[in-house]
């Protein structure tokens, strides 16, 4: 694993990840939700293990771990996902790949919308509008999230929180320009942050070629990958395998 600092157009210092052991034609990039960020124990994890057949790229966002900046709740994220893609396009790889968890699926969406240089993408948790996200912190999932923001689970998280009104693009309005590029929709169907209607409203405004997978009983975001990781895994995996021959 290499560790990069990139430049956003915006002038931010984004710090990356590059896990190249395999130097294959296909990159996937990782994009960590709020208060998350690539060093954190779920996300390198998943890194390492999707490392095993292609090479990644995990970044934080502005405002998480060692990248300068605010947070602006996806109102200017895109840059920084821009730069991890303008790096990995760098690097020689014929196809990239995106995984987006939470808000980095909110900015995935955004970006894959505008931008070609992205072959697929996963959608993990995604809010169809960020104004309206949730928030059932009585559901016991909440209780159960939080336990990943202790010990070794919540090493490395944290924020800088910036502007929360600046204008932003509700994902829902622009996620069926990502055609004719596939999506994958994977969704907790107990998520108690962002509810799975939010991926449903995505999934129908999608066009084709696109899969909706609900898993029961699932919690938000890298929960998914923390609480059932085969099934989390096993889906991903048959993904990429079919997007990625």
């Amino acid at each position: 694993m290499r560790t990069v600092e990139i430049r956003t157009r915006d002038g931010q210092r984004i710090a990356l990840n590059h896990y190249d052991a395999r130097g294959g034609r296909t990159a996937l990039i990782l994009a960590h939700g709020f208060f998350n960020a690539k060093d954190a124990y779920l996300f390198r994890a998943l890194a390492e293990e999707l490392g095993t057949e292609y090479d990644c790229v995990v970044f934080d966002f502005r405002g998480h771990g060692k990248s300068s900046g605010l947070f602006s709740w996806t109102a200017r994220e895109r840059f920084d996902l821009r730069a991890a893609v303008d790096y990995t396009q760098g690097c020689g790889y014929l196809s990239i790949g995106l995984i987006g968890f939470s808000l980095g699926a909110a900015v995935g969406i955004l970006e894959t919308a505008e931008n070609p240089a992205i072959n697929s993408l996963i959608s993990v948790s995604a809010p169809s509008d960020i104004y309206k996200i949730d928030y059932h912190f009585w559901k016991k999932g909440m209780w159960e999230d939080l336990k990943l923001n202790v010990g070794c689970k919540g090493k490395g998280k944290g924020i800088r929180p910036g502007n929360p009104f600046l204008a932003k693009v509700p994902p829902v309005q622009v996620v069926a320009r990502i055609a004719p590029r596939p999506v994958l929709f994977i969704h907790g169907e107990d998520d108690w942050l962002i509810n799975v209607r939010h991926s449903r409203w995505l999934f129908a405004r999608a066009a084709e070629p696109k899969k909706l997978v609900i898993i029961e009983g699932g919690g938000h975001a890298e929960k998914l990958f923390d609480d059932q990781h085969d099934l989390f895994m096993r889906v991903c995996r048959e993904w990429l395998a079919g997007v990625f021959l």
